[in-house]
């Protein structure tokens, strides 16, 4: 019997399993991806959709629809950096749940990943390039009708810091509000307890994790949603040598690029990718399952997105299609609400440039949906904490942080989430022997 037939085997008999949890799977759909990604074991690591002008991994290709392409290209001229000839290079990707659009009907956050390559003489002229086009983005992107920015990671604490009452460790990521960026510094108190700022321009040469984060509404839907920008830089040398600025570049495996005319920088930085990339990915995957199911809080949803990934590039491919199938079903809606009811509270924010009318509407889509897409005590009680946050809203300028409400509403709600990935994914033995692996570590 072929690895294929053997897949097929195993695919019929969680197709079956499926059907007894109340899971409706599409027999020939999932035999045609089953088919697809086996034949693809062979073929080019790296495919090009001429037709729209995406490109990315053979596999994550598989899983990406171009129906909303022009809605994620438009929120993406917000997010990208310029490239600036013979200075900097970028390649922008989007990432998570939007470039998964095909299988996952209710997708999250709007997440891209940009590949920045800043070639200079020296590393700390990199770094000062970093730090400048980092802060003209987000200070050219702080607010409009559209769009808010809510905070930007750049740079790692040198040393314990107690910032506004919370305190930070020593090699922690940095992050940066709105009024921070504008400041260009943060004071704080260091270990000494005397006062200490913080320099943006001190936090560049050293820059770690590189992520911009802003809420968008969409006056069309009336729906809110973030959007976010994790960057991988790079630093090319006049030799031609590239180095990652934090120290390691990311592999490609969850990436849909967004435009084929970067494709020659894509090229020219993942030949610097490690050979052991995959190998080292689907091990770092397994790092986050075991997070997600052994330690509070559980999550069981972020578990499930994780063992789709690691089942798809590891060759349990009937695993993956059964995982396939759960993110279309009603009640991993409520995994985006989870999401979106935080997005009110940051919308929400003094200062905001986002209209309480758009708040509003955001609100009373998120009940309708939660009306939909459940029944009993569970719709009544997350309905009853959302209308409490939405009669809230009017005091949004005397807000301070997250509502009570929308905390309420979301503990609710990742309850459900939780109780449905583990009961669905723990049905299956295979998948089950899994989490409890994970867990064991």
């Amino acid at each position: 019997m072929s690895d294929v037939d053997d897949q097929r085997a195993s695919l019929n008999r969680i197709i079956e399993s499926a059907r007894q949890l109340g899971v409706e799977m599409d027999e020939e759909e999932a035999l045609q991806w089953l088919t697809a990604i086996a034949s693809m074991q062979t073929e080019t690591d790296v495919v090009v959709d001429e037709e729209v002008g995406v490109y990315g991994h053979r596999v994550t290709m598989l899983d990406f629809s171009p129906k909303r392409l022009a809605h994620f290209r438009a929120i993406g001229k917000l997010v990208e950096f310029e490239d600036q000839p013979g200075v900097v290079e970028t390649a922008l990707a989007l990432s998570g749940s939007a470039a998964q659009s095909k299988i996952q009907s209710y997708p999250g956050d709007a997440d891209y990943f940009e590949r920045v390559n800043i070639i200079a003489d020296t590393r700390e002229e990199s770094c000062r390039i970093l730090g400048e086009i980092m802060r003209e983005k987000a200070l050219s992107t702080l607010k409009g009708g559209t769009y808010q920015l809510i905070e930007v990671k750049l740079g790692s604490y040198p040393c314990n810091v107690l910032r506004d009452d919370r305190l930070h460790t020593a090699g922690s990521p940095i992050s940066w509000s709105a009024t921070d960026v504008e400041a260009g510094e943060i004071q704080g108190t260091g270990d000494d307890s005397d006062p200490l700022t913080l320099k943006w321009e001190d936090a560049a040469q050293d820059p770690g994790w590189c992520k911009l984060d802003w809420v968008i509404a969409d006056p069309a839907s009336g729906t809110l949603g973030n959007a976010s920008n994790m960057l991988d830089v790079t630093w090319e040398a006049p030799d031609g040598t590239i180095t990652p600025l934090d120290g390691y570049l990311d592999p490609y495996f969850q990436e849909v690029y967004l435009e084929v005319e970067s494709v020659p920088i894509f090229s020219k930085l993942v030949k610097h990718v490690s050979s052991d990339a995959l190998d080292d990915y689907v091990t770092q995957l397994g790092y986050e399952v075991q997070k997600y199911v052994s330690k509070d809080p559980l999550n069981y949803g972020k578990a499930a997105k994780r063992m789709y990934n690691i089942f798809r590039l590891s060759g349990s491919y009937a695993e993956a299609a059964f995982i396939r199938e759960l993110f279309d079903e009603p009640t991993t809606l409520l995994y985006q609400i989870h999401s979106l009811i935080r997005t009110i509270d940051d919308a929400a924010l003094p200062g905001s440039s986002i209209s309480l009318s758009q708040i509003l509407a955001h609100t009373d889509q998120l009940i309708l949906q939660v009306v939909d897409a459940l029944e009993g005590e569970h719709e009544t009680e997350i309905v009853r904490h959302l209308l409490r946050l939405r009669s809230g809203l009017s005091q949004r300028g005397e807000q301070e942080g997250p509502s009570g409400a929308a905390e309420a509403a979301r503990a609710e709600v990742i309850n459900i989430v939780n109780n449905f990935f583990y009961e669905k994914l723990t049905a299956m033995p295979t998948i089950k022997a899994y989490i409890e692996q994970q867990a064991a570590q």
